[in-house]
């Protein structure tokens, strides 16, 4: 049984919950919130009895094995590495760190403290992802990855009146690119590697973050198209192309509905069956690790967690986007 600690206390730690709750080996026997009063309303919910309201101390208890952390994206790399410092297994949400500067010091602390270190990505460990891995050879050489991420966020309603709430909020390390475009990205760098070049455009919000944007990539011998937004909404299909085909894929981020459209006309089916919570699969694969006593996910790894990163921050540089995170001091590692 893994016993887990969650940080983070919003409707994404929900969906978690429910989604390791199928799974055998897990256990929930802490929460971890800013006040006690939320702490204990949210462990309440759940029948959980140990709370606590630092970090360090949820660390260094015996109660937990694990840490699922779904805190802002600015508080990921501090945490976890307290986690870590304390032997502690940790799970951290998309996107991992604020920059590659803060994913390299969790790297190094996860390597030093021998635990477990895995972004929650969850879209490549998704049996509709492996399935296009799987098929990908059909459509021949391939030409263009297009993903396309757009979906209007609700906070924007209040952001428009006055109120800037975490989601548009650049102290968080927040915006469309981190929190919507990473869904494009990571899959393209799991199935492609690193690209050589990148080109990004994006537009700015008054508060600091961006709102929407664009990056175009580019490899040996095909190119990568990555269309994100948090204030437009898209209903167009992301897709791989490739001289004998194209691989159509209804959602980047959850695939549900992928079928290849061969040029000869033919149409294949190739989607599997999935659960339809869609972190089930991430977590398993978290749980399996811990069991096999294995440190790194071969799949989502730190070299594709790192050069994603890596692309988000020429991105950023590129359209002029910056947090106070790429100016703080670093987190002490044991």
């Amino acid at each position: 049984m893994i016993r887990f600690g969650i940080i983070g206390t919003n409707p994404i730690t929900e969906k978690f919950i429910k989604a390791a709750s199928l799974i055998e080996d897990f256990s929930l026997t802490a929460v971890y919130s800013r006040t006690e009063e939320t702490a204990r309303k949210f462990a309440k919910r759940y029948g959980v009895t140990m709370i606590f309201t630092d970090v360090s101390e949820m660390a260094r208890s015996k109660v937990i094995d694990a840490v699922y952390i779904a805190s802002p994206n600015s508080f990921h790399s501090e945490q976890a590495i307290i986690c870590m410092n304390y032997g502690k297994h940790v799970l951290c949400e998309k996107p991992i760190a604020s920059n590659t500067a803060e994913l390299q010091k969790m790297i190094t602390a996860a390597k030093i403290n021998k635990v477990l270190l895995m972004e929650a990505l969850k879209t490549t460990f998704l049996p509709n992802f492996q399935s296009i891995q799987n098929n990908l050879h059909k459509i021949g050489k391939v030409r263009r990855y297009i993903a396309i991420f757009c979906k209007y966020s609700s906070r924007y309603d209040a952001y428009k009146e006055g109120t800037i709430l975490n989601a548009f909020n650049p102290i968080f390390s927040n915006g469309s690119l981190m929190d919507i475009g990473v869904y494009c990205i990571y899959p393209m760098v799991a199935l492609f590697g690193k690209p050589l070049s990148i080109k990004a455009n994006g537009i700015l919000l008054e508060s600091g973050v961006d709102g929407e944007g664009s990056i175009l990539l580019k490899y040996k011998e095909s190119e990568g198209i990555v269309v994100h937004s948090k204030i437009a909404n898209s209903y167009i299909p992301s897709e791989i192309q490739g001289e004998n085909g194209s691989i159509l894929i209804d959602q980047i981020d959850t695939p549900t509905n992928v079928e290849i459209r061969y040029k000869d006309g033919r149409i294949e089916d190739i989607n599997q069956s999935q659960i339809n919570n869609s972190m089930y699969y991430e977590v398993n694969e978290f749980i399996n690790l811990i069991k096999r006593r294995q440190f790194e996910s071969s799949i989502n790894s730190f070299k594709n967690s790192l050069i994603t990163l890596e692309i988000i921050d020429e991105a950023r540089k590129q359209i002029g986007l910056t947090y106070p995170a790429d100016q703080a001091e670093p987190t002490y590692i044991k």
